[in-house]
């Protein structure tokens, strides 16, 4: 027999879903790119925009880097920068960023979840 236990996420809001440049988070459509905390939701410029992501060091221990529709690496100097502001950075595709950012989310970690739009087909 296979038990389900039904996720809980307190006051956060996780991702619910993301289609062709835009992701859903608790029920709210965000166009483009977007930065997901437990405490919100806000656009993102993307890769280019650092200053966003290392204003999250207080807030964060590590944010997960939705690079789109396949794994890119981070440039360098935003990685060096997170790195500086003791943020760790993982990338991987977007996709993947949102499902690990719910699963962290519910087990109460410290993440944040910078994710670039999956363009359309």
């Amino acid at each position: 027999m296979i038990r389900l236990t039904e996720i809980t996420f307190s006051s956060a809001r996780p991702i619910d879903g993301y289609g062709p440049n835009f992701f859903r988070v608790g029920g709210q459509v965000i166009e483009g790119a977007v930065i997901v905390t437990a405490g919100g939701v806000r656009s993102w410029g993307g890769l280019s925009d650092a200053a966003a992501l290392l204003a999250l060091a207080d807030e964060v221990d590590v944010i997960l880097v939705g690079t789109g529709r396949q794994i890119a690496h981070l440039p360098k100097d935003l990685r060096l920068a997170l790195e500086a502001a003791g943020i760790g950075a993982e990338p991987m595709d977007s996709p993947a960023a949102a499902r690990t950012y719910n699963v962290l989310l519910a087990e109460g970690r410290r993440v944040a979840a910078a994710l670039l739009p999956v363009p359309p087909e």
